[in-house]
Formats: structure tokens, sequence, C-alpha cells
């Protein structure tokens, strides 16, 4: 044993708690020891010996005795190896101390705990007693809770420092060993093993719930094809009722058919008996204007007739002198006609016997020049028919040009009729799309509520009106017709776009108001009906400006207004109205939407139908919908009505337009296909005449005329003959034409005289017969009055007497037809059913017998079909599926159980990581802070590098008698007392930052020489006496040098035997 002495700064009247740690220590048959105890100090504890004396027994025994396997003490693979050979068992029993305020349930253990570690050949136990040395526990809990409370950890090199971590770790310059010691003795390793862990066991986890939630997949799809079968065996019943009831329409039909015809006829008959005054009226008005016009017709005959008697001799001799001048005026023509034709014969006889002359003279001279000219002239017309060949070529070629371009032009032209016509199509198309819609607006002008579902929602809320009752508030609804516009119809349409999905809704208040409301949608045969669950009692929604988009322009919220508060409630809870923004074109909505980057801004509308928005970094931009009808919220439809009207006008215009450009094109095409006939036409004949022309050319150049005649005399002298001839008939004719001219004149003259009496007769009497003409017109004029009034006045009695008479006679006869019919079947549709009940189903919809007949046998038809479908009970098909259904649900649920813990322990993994991540950054910092420190007190500075990602810690030092000033990055470069001193301060600087009530190093002086030991241990003593944890310090080496103090305890173990 070693002596002590007290150090100067030692306070002997302090005292310390030393609650766990080590008071004792014994072995028994372990390891070379038969049976060995050592008292420990509470403070700092050498223990010498020599080597194979069991100094490193004493640790392996701590590590045991506190849980490690034998692995861990790297002297052992199994724990039977530790039993002394030749011995049976083991026994390690160590005393902690027990005191203070951080002991370990005082009350069962007292002030100090034994922890025996029993070991056999085949177990091992651990038993922990109390300070009398009773049996307390035995459960390795129990020493697990102990270890955790005083925060023992032996595997951790900072608390028990083996001699083969102290040689590995003294003699190592290898930057990944260090991290490894640093990360295990800081206790970052257990961490970040304990993280890796519960993140495997996480995504197995997650792994196990995929595969849960596979499983459900075949029942999902059963319940599915169940669904599908309910809904068909319900449609089936639809189709079922619907059948019945529309055999109630048909008998009753019947009747009100009848009905309509008697109000049709009653209404026929009343026309026509209002015909009978105005047709009498007509009658006596034609026959006073008859009476009247014969009176006036027999006067102004009698008054013709007497101006007749003084006209009637003047007339004769007009008559007479007309007569003669016509005669003497015909005479003259006759003369003046035989003198010209007198005329143009001498004329004629000149030109033949001048002609006659130049034959004669070109007969002398032909002779001369035919023997001279002959061969020239048969070239020249060689040259013109080659010439004539080749213009017909051509010709020919220039024809089927043409044929090419005008068969072109008429493909192009029937393109283009094609086209008119497809534009046509579309004008009507829209036309009659334009018209439905103008149908839909007149309709919702008699009733807003139909704009917002039509005649089915009419039926709808009848119904609810009929089990108001039933129901635990009143459903509201639709929405639309709750709202109006604030400003006018300016914003209707952005407006429309931007909520319209919601305007067909209907509210309730809970479920059970849904399902009935649900079940009245479906009598009214209004399916898909929007039905929104909302609490009536909620007041208005106030929200916040600064919730609110911060825009000048308005939101879908601010500018429609409603009396009912949770209308409006439901537009902002469900359509997030006060949050859609309205603009009015789509520039302006690009730079609200996208530009300004406005909060709580969820999307934009413009008033021609573009929809904007962006989710994150991605913008969209969605273009009208052409089919989205809008207006529904409009105040007035007479201005939409008229601009619809005059789009049609319009689409009429454009319309008959392109038809004006189809017929134009049409004409132009046929007058093209013409053109394009006549070309072929034409090509076909310039291909004849080419052909004759060609066979011409090489005719004349086979024949070569090789006769000469001479001009014979005997035809020179018969022409001379002939010209005297014909000089002696022109003398004669001249003597002819002059008798013809002096006769002439005589008729002319006569013709004068003639017309002078006429004038003279006519101008003495032009007077009276003025007068008798006037009245003559006079009297045809009115002949012509009366013929027409007498043909008018037959006519209204002929209508009178053959149409309106008999058409009335008719119309009662069918009316009381009617009457019996009618009468009939109603006595046949009582014996089917009362007519109320055609009254509750909705009454009569104008539908004819023969359609409603049509209607029931395809309905019919369809029933027989598909019940032959489907055997199964609805009722079986229901149960079934609810069945299934919570059985699903319960699994669903409890798999979103797992789900969400499994994120909260994800959340919770992410966070410890996140700390981990910190702490590991401040555990680096700090042990760069303390390495430093302890190194200044030699006068040498360092830095400690930790890369986590490397898995690499690199010491660097720099001592103060280096001149260059440069930095050792390898401890291995420093001497060996240098490298000995810093490998110290690294090790002091990790036990500065681990806690542990007790700590243990062996053979911590190794490689070191005596004035590097000397340094090393005053350094670790004033270092344990200031840290204030027990110590124990193990070396084979003399430790005379050691200061004594009575915090320090020497113990020296008897050597080994030989």
């Amino acid at each position: 044993m070693g002596d002590s002495r007290v150090f100067s700064d030692y306070n002997p009247t302090a005292t310390r708690s030393g609650a766990g740690t080590v008071s004792r220590i014994r072995l028994e048959n372990f390891m070379c020891h038969s049976n060995l105890q050592i008292e420990l100090c509470p403070w700092v504890n050498f223990i010498t010996g020599q080597n194979g004396s069991g100094k490193s027994a004493i640790l392996t025994a701590l590590c045991i005795a506190f849980g490690s396997r034998a692995k861990g003490t790297q002297r052992a693979s199994t724990l039977k190896d530790f039993i002394k050979t030749g011995c049976s068992y083991a026994v390690v029993e160590v005393e902690v101390k027990n005191q203070g305020e951080d002991a370990f349930k005082h009350e069962v253990y007292g002030d100090a705990i034994i922890i025996e570690r029993r070991i056999n050949q085949s177990t091992s136990s651990t038993v922990l007693k109390d300070f009398q040395g009773r049996k307390v526990a035995s459960r390795k809990e129990e020493l697990r809770e102990l270890i955790e409370h005083f925060n023992i950890d032996v595997e951790n090199p900072c608390v028990i420092m083996s001699q083969d971590k102290s040689r590995e770790f003294l003699h190592s310059g290898n930057d990944k060993d260090k991290f490894k010691f640093f990360f295990k003795a800081t206790l970052l390793q257990q961490v970040n093993d304990l993280l890796q862990s519960i993140y495997e066991q996480l995504r197995s986890a997650n792994a196990l719930v995929d595969e849960l939630e596979a499983t459900i997949k075949p029942i999902e799809k059963e319940l599915s094809e169940l669904q599908v079968k309910i809904k068909n065996m319900e449609h089936i019943e639809e189709i079922s009722q619907q059948v019945q009831q529309l055999k109630k329409k048909l008998a009753w039909s019947w009747v009100y058919y009848v009905d309509k015809q008697l109000e049709d006829q009653s209404l026929k008959i009343g026309k026509l008996k209002d015909r009978i005054p105005a047709c009498q009226e007509k009658i006596e008005q034609k026959l006073g204007k008859v009476e009247s016009l014969r009176d006036l017709f027999t006067k102004k005959k009698a008054q013709i007739a007497h101006m007749m008697q003084k006209t009637s001799e003047v007339r004769r001799k007009q008559d007479d002198l007309r007569h003669s001048i016509s005669s003497a005026t015909k005479q003259k023509l006759e003369l003046e006609e035989q003198h010209g034709r007198e005329t143009k014969r001498i004329q004629s006889i000149l030109k033949r016997a001048s002609s006659l002359q130049q034959e004669v003279q070109d007969i002398q001279e032909q002779h001369v020049k035919n023997t001279q000219a002959e061969e020239s002239e048969i070239e020249e017309k060689l040259k013109e028919l080659q010439y004539k060949v080749d213009d017909a070529n051509s010709t020919l070629l220039r024809l089927k040009e043409d044929e090419r371009v005008l068969s072109e032009s008429v493909s192009k032209g029937m393109n283009e009729i094609r086209k008119i016509s497809e534009e046509i199509q579309n004008y009507e198309k829209e036309e009659r799309e334009i018209r439905g819609t103008i149908q839909q607006l007149r309709q919702h002008k008699t009733n807003k509520v139909t704009a917002f579902g039509g005649d089915k929602v009419i039926h709808l809320l009848h119904i609810i009106e009929r089990f108001h009752h039933k129901f635990n508030k009143p459903p509201i609804g639709p929405i639309g017709a709750h709202l109006t516009l604030v400003n006018g119809d300016t914003w209707a349409p952005a407006v429309e776009n931007a909520i319209g999905r919601l305007l067909n809704a209907f509210i309730v208040t809970n479920h059970r108001d849904m399902n009935l409301l649900r079940d009245c949608a479906r009598e009214a045969k209004y399916n898909n009906l929007q039905i929104i669950i909302y609490d009536f009692s909620r007041p208005r929604l106030n929200i916040p400006s600064s919730m609110l988009p911060q825009t000048n322009n308005p939101t879908a919220l601010s500018v429609i207004h409603s009396e009912n508060d949770t209308v409006l409630n439901v537009l902002v809870d469900m359509g997030s109205a006060e949050r859609l923004v309205l603009v009015e074109n789509y520039d302006l909505g690009k730079a609200v939407a996208f530009d300004k980057k406005i909060p709580h801004l969820k999307e934009v509308y413009t008033l021609d139908g573009y929809k904007m928005f962006s989710r994150g970094s991605v913008q969209t931009v969605l273009p009208p919908n052409k089919k989205f009808r809008t207006g529904r919220l409009c105040s007035s439809y007479d201005h939409q009505i008229k601009n619809l009207e005059q789009r049609i006008s319009d689409f009429k215009m454009n319309a008959e337009e392109c038809r004006k450009r189809k017929r134009a094109r049409e004409a132009n095409l046929q007058d093209l296909e013409g053109d394009l006939k006549n070309a072929k036409e034409r090509c076909l004949v310039a291909e004849r005449a080419l052909a004759t022309k060609t066979l011409a050319l090489r005719d004349l150049k086979k024949s070569y005329v090789t006769e000469r005649s001479s001009p014979a005399a005997s035809t020179v002298d018969e022409l001379h003959q002939e010209i005297s001839k014909l000089h002696e008939e022109i003398q004669e004719r001249k003597n002819f034409l002059e008798t013809l001219r002096v006769r002439r004149d005589e008729a002319e003259a006569k013709a004068l005289d003639l017309k002078l009496s006429f004038e003279n007769l006519c101008e003495s009497a032009k007077e009276e017969l003025d007068a008798f003409e006037e009245a003559e017109g006079e009297l045809m004029k009115i002949e012509k009055d009366l013929q027409a009034a007498e043909a008018e006045k037959a006519h209204y009695e002929n209508i009178m007497t053959n149409k309106v008479l008999p058409d009335i006679k008719a119309a009662e006869a069918h009316y009381q037809e009617l009457e019996e019919n009618r009468k009939e079947s109603s006595r046949k549709a009582s014996i089917i059913c009362p007519e109320t009940d055609i009254e509750a189903l909705g009454g009569w919809d104008g539908s004819t017998p023969e359609q409603l007949s049509a209607k029931l046998y395809r309905l019919s038809q369809r029933l027989q079909h598909e019940s032959q479908l489907y055997s199964d009970s609805i009722d079986d098909l229901r149960m079934l599926y609810e069945k299934k259904q919570r059985k699903i649900l319960r699994k669903q649920q409890m798999y979103q159980g797992f789900r969400e813990k499994l994120k909260a322990c994800q959340e919770a993994l992410d966070l410890r990581r996140n700390k981990f991540q910190r702490n590991s950054a401040l555990l680096k910092r700090q042990l760069t802070w303390n390495f430093n420190g302890h190194l200044g007190k030699k006068g040498i500075s360092g830095n400690i590098k930790v890369d986590y990602e490397g898995k690499a810690l690199r010491v660097e030092v720099k001592m103060p008698q280096d001149a260059s000033s440069s930095t050792v990055h390898d401890t291995r470069g420093l001497s060996g007392g240098e490298r000995s001193f810093s490998t110290l301060c690294f090790a002091l600087a990790l036990h500065e930052m681990t806690e542990s009530p007790f700590r243990a190093m062996d053979e911590f002086d190794v490689f070191m020489d005596a004035v590097s030991r000397k340094i090393s241990l005053d350094t670790l003593v004033d270092f344990a006496l200031a840290q204030g944890s027990q110590w124990i310090f193990i070396t084979p080496h003399d430790i005379s040098m050691v200061k004594h103090g009575e915090r320090i305890k020497k113990q020296q173990l008897a050597a080994p035997r030989s």
C-alpha cells in the first residue's frame, strides 16, 4: 500500500455524498483471483502491481458487474471463460454508495447497494442487495434502472478505459480511430444507433401497414360491385314506379286530350260564327255599291247614245278620207319600192359588166404570168401550209393548258363551296343553341327558380312543401335563388363562373334531413342533387380584413347579397367566396394572379370567362368554357334575350351572306364547268384541224401540176358578146325607171291633198269628238267597276253559302262527338285511378296518348329486361353492403390510427435527429474549447476538427517553441512527451464532457518515459481532484512521484505466484 499525504488546499471538514461511487470490489474465482477484496476511496485511487498480478481483472469485473457482455470486455468470448481454471463458478461483488440527494431508492436499499454477479459454467445471474446484504431484486430491469439512474456506462471509454483501449487510443494516429473514440465517449454512437434502429422499425411498421391496407382492396372492390348492384336495383324500382305512373297518366291522357280537342273545337266554332256578321256586312256593302254603279252606268250610256248621233256623220267622213289617204300612201310606197328595186338592178348589171371586162383582162395577163410563177407559187403554198400546221400545233398546246387551269379552278371552287357549307351548318347550329338558351331565359323570366335546376327544382320544391313537417328545419335552396347582385349585372358572368357549382345546391341542418331531401329529390327525378350540411344557428361569419386579399378589385363575396346568413356562410366555408377575386380582362387578371403575389388570394376570374390561379411555383390559366351558360343571377332577362335575338339575327345575316356566296360560287363553278367542257371540245376540234392540215401538207408535197393550158380565144369572144347585151338591158331599165319616178310624184301629191282635207275635217269636229271619247272612257270605267263589284258580291255570297255555314255545322257535330268520347274516356280512366292521383303527380304535361303509350312500352320492355338480370333482393343486398361497409370502415379507421401514430413517431424521430445534429455540433465546439484549455496550461495551443460525414477527427497542435508557427496535424509528428501530453489533454477534454460517478483507466501511461509520466500523472491527479468524480488508475509503473493527500489512495497488488 502506498503512503498518502494531505493537499494544502484540502478541507478536512468537506464531505460529499458519493452516490454511485464504488466503495468495495470483491472477486472470487474470477480470472486469476481466488479471493480478492479492494476498498476504494471516493476520490482518487491508484492500483499498482506487476504484470500478471490481476490489475486489469478489477476493471473487467466492474464491467461484468454492471451488465457488460463478455465480448464487450475484449478479454473473453463467453462469461464462463472468466471462471478461474479449476473452479466451477465465479463471483463478482461490487458495493456502490447510495447516500445523499442522488440516492437510488434509498428507502429500499439504504446507504449502500451491493451488486453481485454469479457466473456458472452454463448460466449467470445478477442480484441486487441492500446495505445489510439482503437480496432485493434479481431482474435485469432493476440493474438497468440503477445504471441509468447513476449514468454508469461501462462500455464508454471515458468511464472505463481498459488497457487494450488505452494502447489503441494512445498509440494510434488514425483520424477515424480518434473519431470512433470521441463518438463513443460522448454517447453520440449510442444515440445514433438508437435513432437508426427506430428509423428501421418505423420503416418496417409502414411496410406492415401498407400490407394491411392492401388486404382490404378486394373488400373495397366487392363493396363497389355491391353498390353498383344496389343502384341498379333502385333504378329498376324507379322504372317500375314510373311504369305505374305512366299507366295512370295514359288512362287520363285520353280525357285531357279530348278536353283539349273540345277547347280547340269550341274556339273554332266561335271563330266561325264570328265570320257570319262580317261576311253579311261585306255582302250588303257590295250590294249597295252595285246598285249605285248600275244607275250611273245607265245614265252615262244614254248620254253617249245622244252624242253618237251628232258625231256619226263626221266619223263617216273621217273614215272615207282615212281610207283614201291609206290607199294613196300605199300606192306611193309601192312605187318607191319598185323604183328602188330597178335602181339596184341597174347597178347590179353595171357591176356584172365591169367584172366581165376585168375577167377578160385577167385571162390575158394570167397567160403571161403562169409560166414564170408556177414553181414559186407551189413553194409559197408549202410554206403557208407548214405555217398553218405549226400554228395549229401551238393552238392545241395552249388549249390544253387552258383545260388544265380550268380543271384546277373547278376543284378549288368545289372546295370553297364545301367550306361555305360547313360554315352555314355552324351558324345554324349556334342559332339552334341560342334559341334553346332564349327559351330557357324566357322560362327563367316567368319563374327565376327554374334558372337553378329547371322544372325539376320546381317539382322538388312542391314535394319539400308537402313533407316540410318531417324536416328538422326546412331546407334552404337552391342557393342561387337566394342571391342578388349588389351593383347591377356587371359582374354576373365572373360571379357565376366563380361560384356556379354551388348555385343549384340545397342546404340542410343534419344528416337525417339530407337523407329525407335525397328521397324527395328521387321522387322528383332530380338526380345528382348537391346537398350541403351546415349549422343554421351559426351567425354570419365576420371575416377580418387581414384575411381578405389586399387588392382594389372586388371579390365574389363583395358583389353578392343575400337575406339569409346561412347562404353567405356556406359560400365562404364551401366556396371560399371571400378569396375569389373578380377582374375585367385577361391582362389585369394575370397581373393580379401572378405578378403581385397577393396573400389570401385563391383564384382570379375574368368577365370573359378565364380562370387563373397559382399553386406553389405552378401558374395555371384555364380558358373559358364555351358550354357554360351565364346569366342566371341577372336581375333582368330582357336585355339578355334581346342580345341573343340580335346574335340570332347576325347569324342569319351571316348565314344568308354565306348562302349568297355559295350561290355565286356554284354559278361560277357551273360557268367554269361549261368553260371546261368547251375547252375540251376546242381541244378536240384543234386536234382534228391539225390532223387535216398535216394530211394536206403531205398531199401537196406529193402532187405537182405539170400541165399548162393557154386561154381559149372563144372564151374571150363570148365574154364581149355578154357585155354588149348587158349594156342594152341597162338602157331599157333606165327608161322604165323614169316612168316610175313620174307616177311616184303624182301619187305623193294626191296623198298630200287628202291629208290636208282630213286635217281640216278633224279641226272642225275636234271638240265634239273629244267629248265623245271622254264619255266613252268613263263608261268603260263604270262598266269595269260594276263587274268587279258584282264579282265581289258573288264571292262573299258563295263564301257564306258554301264555306261558313257548312263549316259551323260540321264543327258543332264534331263537338258533340268529342263530348261523348270524353264521357266514355273519363269513365274508363276512373276505373284505373282517381283523378286526384294525376294531380299529385304534377298534372297533365301535355303529352299525347300516343307519346305516353310509346314511352310506356319502352319502359316496360326495359323493366322486363333489367329485372331478369338481378334475382337478389335489394334489402339483402343493402344489409350485406352495410355489413361489409362497417367491417371495412373499422379497418380503415384502425389503419388510419396506425398511420397517424407512425406519423407522430416519424415527426418525433425527425425532431430528435435535428436535436442530435445540434448537440453534435455543440459537443464538437465544447471538445475544442476543453482541449485548448488543457493545452494552454503548458503554453501550447491546439484545435480539434471533427468531420461527422467523413467520420474522422483530426488533432492539431502548435508548440510555443516552433519558430515557423506551423501547426502539426498528426500527433505522431510530435516528440514522445508532446504526443503523450496532447493525447492526455484530448482524453481529459472528453472526460470533462461526460458524466459518471466513477471513472477507471488501465495502463494510461503506456509508451511514456519518466518525464512524460510525471507530467501526465500530475495533470491527471489535478484534473481528477478538480473534476470531483471517483477515479481509479491502474498502472504497472512506479507512482512514487504522485503527490500524497487524504483524497488519494494507493494500493499495490501482490506479485503473481511463480
